[in-house]
This record gives C-alpha cells, structure tokens and sequence, in this order.
C-alpha cells in the first residue's frame, strides 16, 4: 500500500501508521489525531493530507472563542467629524468645532443591550488625531474643547455605562493620526531615531496608578501610541478589543508602526482582549455587512503570523479554500468580523437626508454573519447632542425583538437524539467518526424555519464541508437545506416546515466532524422590504427585494396576492405610506420625483423604501466621452442600470469626460453619481461638472468631492448652488480614489425642479 504522506518527519510516521493501523490507532474517542493548535507550520516535505490533517486540528485561541462567542457587538463613531458632517477629517480642525453640550451613554447601552449586543467598541481616536479621552500626551482633544469646560471624558462615561449593562468594551485606535501630520510639530514621521523609550512616559501631576512599566526601542511616533494605548488599557476597565485598521489617509517620513511593541503592552494590560486588523480577528473584506458564502477561519499564511508586524487585508473569496491552504507555510486561526454601519457612512451627518437601515436589513445581516462563521459588527454613530437618533434606537430596539423572538426557544428542547448536540454544554460533542448522519424525533410536531447547527471548535476545528438537513414529511423524507462549512456556527434558513423528525448528513469533511450543538427555531415572517426602479421611460416597478434568501414566502406572485394578505402602496410626497394610500397595482410613468413605499401585511407594515429619481433618461445621448475599457461603454452612465458602468482609459493626469445631450433644455439643481459597486479602480472623487447650451460654449458650474467612496460605494448627492437651464452637461474627473488612474461611473443623474 502507498501511503499517501512523506515519512521523513516523525509526525508524519504517527499519522501514517495511524492510517494503516486504522482499528488499533483510532482516533475516534476523541477526534485527535494531532495536538489542537491556533497554528500549524507547514513543512516542506508536508504533502496534502498532512496540510489538510493539520487544517483539521487547528483551533481559536480562549480569546478568539470568546470574541466569536460575543456573536453581534457594537461600534461608536464619534468625535469631530459628527459636527462637520465628513467622513474623514483633516487632522487640522479647531477642536472646538466639537460642540458637545450633552453626553447620554447609558442612552447608548441601553439601546446596543436592547439589539442582543455584547460588547462595544469606541473611536477613541480616529485618522483626524483627535482624542476622545484626557490624554496626558496630546492637547488635541477633548481637553481643548467646551464640552464640561475641557474636563469631560467621552471614554470614561461609556465605560461606565458598559458596566452598568453588562457590556463589554473596547478600543479603536486609530494608527494614522493626522494631526500628529499635518502640525508642523508633529511627531508621525518626523524622521526620529528609535531610541529606548519609558512606557508610560512620565508627566508631572498626572500619575497612574497602575505602576507597570514596559522599555521599547521606538521612534518618536510609536511612543506617543504607545503612550496612549496605555492610557487607554490601565484606566477604563477591563478592555476586551483593540481595534486597528490600514487606512492611511496620508504618509509623511516613511512612518512605520512598531506593531509587536504595541502588541506587547496590549497582551500584557489587557490579556483577555483581541487584537482587530492583526493575528486575532480579520476584516471580512467589505464595509457593507456582505458575507461569504463560505467562510473558513483556518487561514493560510506565507510568514508566521504570530511574529509578523504589518498585515494585509484578508478578502479573497477563497482565501481558506483548500487549495489555497496547500501552498501555505503556516496555518492559522483567525475569525473574521463582518462590519457596517447603520447609517450611510461612518459618522453621523443630520437627520433628513443620511439614511438609516431597516430592521429587515440588520436582522438579515445578523443571520448571516453570526451564522456564517463570523462576528457581526454594527456602528451607530451619535448625533450632535451626544444621543443615538431615534430612527436608529428605533431599528435597534427591532432587531434584539426579533432576535429573542426567535433564538430564545429551542424547539429541540424535549428531543430524543444525541445528548451532545441537543444540551447547552458546548464542550460536549458528537463525533462522526462512523456513520455521518444523525436523527433527532419529538413528541410532537414541531413548526420550523430556522436551523443552527455548530461544531466542537475549540477542541476539534472546523471540519465540515458540507452538510444536508432533511425533515420527516408526509412519511418520506425531504431535504430541506443544506449548508457547506459550519465552524462555530451556522444558521440554516428555510420555508417553513412541520415535523416531528430531522436528520443531519456530513457529505464532505477535512477530518473526523465533532457537533457540538443543534437547534430548531421559528421566525415570524413580516412584510419584505422592496425596491424601487425606473427605467429610461420613466416606468416605476415596486417590488420585494430581492436577496438569497430570507423572503422566500415573498417570492411568489406578488401581484396575485396584492387583494390578499400582502398590499404594496406607496407616495409621491415624501410622507411614510399609510394603509391608505396610494395601492400599487403595477408600473406607473414618473418624470421626476420621489417615491417612498412599504409592503402592508394584516397586521403590520414593512420597513419603508425611498427613491429619489431626477430626470427621465430616455431621450438622453452621449455626445462624447474619453475613450473607454472594453465593455465599458460610455452609454452604461445614463442606462438606468446599476449593474453596468461606464469606464475611461486611464490617465496619470486625470481629465477623463463624459457629455450629455438631454435632449432638451432642462433647469437642474444638482446631479448624482453612482460609483461601480464591485469595481474600485475608477471613483471619481474630484470634479467639475460644466454646462452649454448648445454644446460648444462651455461654463464651470461647479466643482464637487465625494469621499470615502472605495469603502461606501454608494450613489452620492451633489447639490448646485443655484438652478441652471441647459441642454448639455459635461462631467470631468480630477482625481480618482486611492490614487488610481481609469474614471468609472455607473450611473449619472440630475436631479431637476
């Protein structure tokens, strides 16, 4: 018999002779066949079924299963983008322009404990420098403004709060600081030695009373951090998560961070807390809430991420598949975090234009990250009198509704099957060594369309690959679901069932599968949310929006069961519909405006959806436009699709332009862009838009900026100054985000009177 491993190693030895002694080898008591580890280096003479074998047994740190068990925490943007309305500040704001007269986080955790939120973390400080706590090191902050006559501590009273509500906290410190770049007495790259520092560096009249000491060799920049990282770790409580993240708005000197000094202090100040954006938790690769379909935690690395001191973000699809898994040097655990906000953007902007997301949309979020293997993590950014809005508490308040409603009641509670998946102890498990399926039977029948199913992580991995769930119906049974990896957790959704019996098959698997925990629920279906369309004739079509899964009840003959249960009406006023008004029955011509419209149930409404449409494009016309990318037409920005985008050629010195010809002269008052939404080469962030009546005699009549828009490619506003009449419009580009040199625009519209 060839063995399918190299025996040079001595653990290779083992596993082979474990592969051929099968019966006196074993692993079936326990599932082991190697020690578990949170890594695993691969060697070189490591052949497929070792790597996959050592994939099998790699597991989360106690902090990692900590923080997965955390499931849905919160983030707070706050500080002095919340009064200039930006997204990203400069660095070089007066600090009084945060105005704070008021300050409510007890109104904060009440309403995050309200969601099923178990920790959150702060914007301590942002990219802007500013710092939301008395820092002993840095005048730019709180300490320069009015808010409690310079004496008020944003950071203290929400750690106070946190323990008030059983919350957890942690810390968002931003590494780009450019206030420390921007002043000309700045200390992020200034060009300093790295010297032995002193942390904490010692200031008169502010003492500490926690007396641990730490000596760096750092530079100038990486003391200051560190300074504040130990403000930070020794006087607000225990300290859960520190959070970093690579944005780097601007770089000066050839700044770098001394990551495994900061890493030091934090593992020695607050042991208990993960390290976001390095080895303990990754970024899922959007900020948007979007989750993989599959999600693995066992990731490849080509250096030992445990000694490395810069990582990259982790995107790719397929980052864990594994092939990828093959070509690796080590493998390590590291779960991801599954991030957005619940407003557009980061930071609150005002209350009657910034968007805020239904309850339908973070409850789908909620069931998707929590049960796809990952951590759900929401913003919610205060407003300027210190308070969560309303909308937002409002949406809150839903979401931890549904969440007890559904998850509260385990519908297996009285089931007979195996004891280890249907108790609450999760470091019992079931090993699937034999056969690869299991039953579970009740009494009664049950009515379900939830299923959460988990694997034994922390002593065995994540092995499952793939999975099917089948129900007792009718006397025969009928596969109802099925899943692919599960890890920690996954939340099977699916029509309603009724039944009294399941059964679970593992179909592919890495190794030995161990299942910790099964569990059935139901979940009261609501009114979907809908979407809102209009085509080049100027057709609206109001429908049920249209995702994977979660509405599936809804994706029926909407329009058949418009006299029954379900009713869609809309407005054209910009009021909330009511039962009473307008009945959509099917597509109705707008020429411009906006509609708002929600679906209407018995008893309840849904979440409402709004659309501001400008003017109609049908008889709209390129004149000409820069060069384009193949299958990137010019006519993709006026085709009324979001979907197809328009792409100029690249240019190092910008310029790129499109014109339109309205076919008629028409008075605007402002236009919109829409950025592609899965490609980032080509936003455009700066530009002029110009005008002409008869397309030949130019004016500028105005220049605009967008911000953030790799990040948030959402559509953006820009409203002129004062109406104009024209027939002709020209858009050029300026500047594209993140330096990058083609011009993209999926789509383009003018708003009008």
């Amino acid at each position: 018999m060839k063995l399918p491993l190299d025996l040079k190693k001595p653990t290779n030895i083992l596993i082979g002779l474990c592969l051929l002694l099968s019966i006196a080898c074993s692993p079936s008591k326990n599932g082991l066949l190697l020690a578990p580890r949170s890594t695993y280096d691969i060697d070189k003479d490591d052949n497929q079924n070792n790597i996959r074998l050592k994939a099998a047994h790699v597991v989360p740190t106690e902090n990692q299963y900590n923080a997965l068990k955390d499931e849905f925490i919160g983030f707070v943007h706050f500080g002095p983008n919340t009064f200039t309305a930006k997204e990203w500040g400069s660095g070089m704001e007066d600090p009084t322009v945060f105005d704070l007269k008021e300050l409510d986080t007890d109104q904060w955790c009440e309403a995050m404990k309200a969601a099923g939120m178990t920790k959150v973390i702060f914007t301590a400080k942002h990219h802007d420098g500013f710092v939301l706590w008395q820092s002993r090191y840095t005048t730019h902050g709180l300490m320069s403004t009015g808010f409690r006559n310079g004496k008020g501590d944003v950071l203290k009273d929400l750690a106070a709060s946190c323990e008030k509500y059983g919350l957890d906290l942690g810390v968002y410190l931003s590494p780009a600081d450019l206030y420390q770049i921007e002043n000309p007495l700045g200390l992020y790259g200034n060009l300093s030695k790295k010297t032995k520092r002193t942390i904490p560096a010692v200031v008169k009249g502010r003492p500490f009373e926690n007396q641990t000491t730490f000596e760096f060799e750092v530079d100038d920049y990486n003391e200051y951090f560190l300074n504040q990282l130990f403000e930070l770790l020794t006087e607000y409580g225990p300290i859960k998560e520190v959070w970093f993240d690579g944005a780097h708005p601007k770089r000066k000197g050839g700044q770098t961070y001394d990551y495994s000094s900061w890493k030091t202090l934090i593992r020695k100040l607050a042991p208990e807390a993960v390290i976001f954006g390095r080895q303990d938790i990754r970024w899922c690769g959007n900020e948007s809430g979007q989750t993989r379909k599959i999600e693995w935690n066992v990731i490849p690395y080509q250096e030992n991420p445990n000694q490395m001191n810069r990582f990259e973000d982790i995107t790719g699809e397929e980052v864990a598949f594994l092939e990828n898994l093959y070509t690796a040097k080590y493998l390590h655990y590291q779960p991801a975090e599954t991030n957005t906000s619940i407003r557009e953007g980061w930071f609150y902007r005002n209350d009657h234009e910034q968007g805020v997301r239904s309850a339908d949309d973070v409850f789908d979020m909620y069931e998707r990250a929590v049960g796809g293997n990952s951590i759900f993590l929401l913003n919610i950014p205060p407003n300027t009198q210190g308070l969560f809005p309303d909308r937002d508490v409002k949406v809150l308040k839903e979401v931890g509704k549904r969440i007890r409603n559904t998850y509260s009641k385990d519908l297996l509670i009285d089931a007979k099957g195996p004891k280890e998946v249907l108790d609450n102890d999760d470091q019992s498990f079931i090993l699937l060594d034999q056969s690869k399926s299991f039953e579970i039977s009740l009494k009664a029948h049950i009515k379900m369309n939830r299923l959460v199913i988990q694997e034994a992580i922390k002593s065995h991995g994540e092995r499952v690959a793939a999975f099917t769930l089948e129900a007792l119906l009718d006397g025969e049974w009928k596969e109802i679901a099925n899943g692919y990896n599960i890890g920690y957790k996954n939340i099977l959704r699916f029509p309603e069932v009724y039944t009294n019996k399941l059964r679970i098959s593992v179909d592919e698997e890495r190794y030995i599968p161990a299942i910790s925990k099964v569990a059935a629920y139901y979940y009261e279906t609501r009114p979907p949310q809908l979407t809102i369309e209009r085509n080049l004739k100027g057709m609206i079509s109001i429908a049920p929006k249209k995702v994977d899964f979660g509405w599936k009840t809804y994706e029926q003959d909407i329009a058949g069961s418009l006299n029954k249960d379900l009713s869609i009406r809309y407005t054209l006023d910009g009021s909330e519909p009511n039962s009473q008004s307008n009945l959509y029955e099917g597509p109705f011509h707008l020429s411009h405006g906006e509609v708002t419209a929600a679906a209407f149930g018995k008893n309840d409404r849904g979440a409402i959806t709004n659309s501001l449409f400008g003017a109609v494009k049908g008889d709209w016309k390129i004149v000409s436009a820069s060069s384009s990318e193949v299958n990137h037409d010019a006519f993709n920005a006026i085709d009324g699709k979001q979907e197809s985008y328009y792409k100029a050629i690249g240019s190092k010195n910008g310029g790129q332009q499109i014109t339109v010809d309205l076919g008629t002269s028409q008075t605007i008052t402002g236009f919109t862009y829409l950025p592609p939404l899965k490609d980032k080469e080509g936003m455009i962030e700066l530009g002029n838009i110009y005008y002409s009546s008869d397309g030949k005699n130019w004016q500028l009549l105005e220049g605009f900026e967008f911000g953030n828009l790799i990040n948030d490619p959402t559509l953006r506003r820009h409203d002129f100054r004062s109406p104009i009449k024209t027939r002709y419009i020209k858009l050029e580009a300026k500047r594209i985000a993140g330096g990058n040199t083609f011009a993209a625009i999926a789509e383009l519209g003018l708003l009008v009177k």
